[in-house]
């Protein structure tokens, strides 16, 4: 092939500039799957503000999922991350721990996964105050399998397994969290970018159980189900609708149907970890014949 003068001195195309997140996101991947309007790229995003902010590289911190919508954030973060079966990130994510006490953990899942199926796991978990990082993402539905009643749906709203509205009374989330356990606990929604990111930050540097509850969007199933509107119209009724109150009573924070809803940090104490817990009680026991294990199984 022959490259003429006029090729050489040909304008060149502009190169395209990296992702100011990329170090944290597999930009490889996008655009992500999720749908138009909802706000679980949003929490990836503030998460991903968040790793930089606490001064977080990518091989320190993994991140876990389980089944659902936000549990395809596992295959966008650019650190070790993990797509695991349904209901099971926790017990997943608490191997993680045991084995790797050096490094921060995650779990970024849905509501449904957490707290419905994974329920029982997320008890035991802030009752042991297992050393990880539960970042909810609440969109009140199970979306990716078709619209129905979650553990979160508000009274009276509207589902493809409960067509006349929900009648089963929701969990309270940061009042689960905490009354199992938790050492921190938070809750903002996916209008909340700055406030959610400064969180996120605040909860990295933290140890134990600490919960993040983020309040999303689904205007393909659920806002069409209950005749709401657009996403950008769930972002109006945000900011119109939240309050935002630090240290709230943990009991105030039910959400009713297209109600009030109550954000802030609600609690932030520490104690001694699962892991750190164990350590120091062997050692009360054993003395000097107590052997504390190696992260990473090294010899």
């Amino acid at each position: 092939m022959t490259i003429t003068k006029e090729k050489l001195e040909s304008p060149q195309p502009e190169r395209i500039p990296e992702h100011p997140k990329s170090l944290f996101l597999r930009m490889d991947r996008m655009p992500h799957i999720w749908c138009s309007r909802c706000g679980i790229g949003i929490a990836l995003g503030c998460f991903a503000a968040a790793m930089e902010k606490a001064g977080l590289g990518p091989d320190d911190i993994t991140v876990t999922s389980g089944i659902g919508c936000t549990g395809r954030v596992a295959g966008y973060a650019k650190v070790d991350s993990f797509h695991t079966t349904h209901g099971r990130a926790i017990p997943f994510a608490v191997g993680l721990t045991m084995a790797r006490p050096d490094m921060k953990h995650v779990i970024f899942s849905g509501d449904g996964d957490l707290i419905s199926i994974g329920g029982n796991h997320f008890i035991h978990a802030a009752r042991r105050n297992q050393n990880l990082l539960i970042i909810c993402v609440n969109n009140f539905i199970y979306a990716m399998t078709g619209g129905q009643l979650a553990p979160t749906t508000p009274i009276s709203a509207r589902t493809t397994t409960a067509p006349y509205g929900s009648f089963e009374r929701p969990f309270n989330l940061p009042y689960l969290a905490a009354s199992a356990g938790a050492c921190y606990v938070a809750r903002w929604t996916s209008l909340h970018i700055r406030r959610l990111t400064d969180s996120m930050t605040e909860a990295l540097n933290r140890t134990g159980f600490r919960f993040i509850e983020v309040i999303a969007p689904c205007s393909t199933i659920y806002a069409r189900r209950n005749k709401l509107g657009t996403g950008l119209d769930l972002m109006k009724y945000y900011y119109e609708s939240s309050v935002t109150e630090f240290d709230a009573p943990l009991r105030s924070l039910d959400i009713e149907f297209q109600s009030k809803i109550i954000v802030g940090k609600f609690l932030d104490e520490q104690r001694p970890t699962f892991v750190g817990g164990m350590k120091s009680h062997l050692k009360n026991v054993l003395g000097d014949k107590f052997v504390p294990p190696v992260p990473g199984g090294q010899k």
